[in-house]
């Protein structure tokens, strides 16, 4: 198994971690450890697809993990009514 392959599998666990978690209902979307979890994975299945250059995931992977970065944010400076 090269780096490349590890990276991805490393990622793309904690992606369907997060989606495991969120569907057994033990983290909701908002949860900051289901979108750090889906930020970290996509980060690390984009650097895979990026090092064996397959752009179609290196897009789908980059957009997951900026829309993630994105919710994060949101996340600590959204006021809770």
């Amino acid at each position: 198994m090269t780096f490349a392959d590890s990276l991805g599998f490393a990622g793309v666990a904690l992606l369907l971690l997060a989606f495991l978690l969120n569907l057994l209902k033990i983290v909701d979307h908002n949860n900051r450890l289901y979108i750090s979890f889906n930020l970290i994975g996509a980060g690390m299945a984009c650097a895979a697809s990026l090092l064996i250059n397959y752009i179609p995931f290196v897009v789908l992977e980059g957009v997951w993990a900026l829309v993630s970065a994105a919710a994060l944010v949101r996340s600590f400076i959204t006021i809770k009514h």
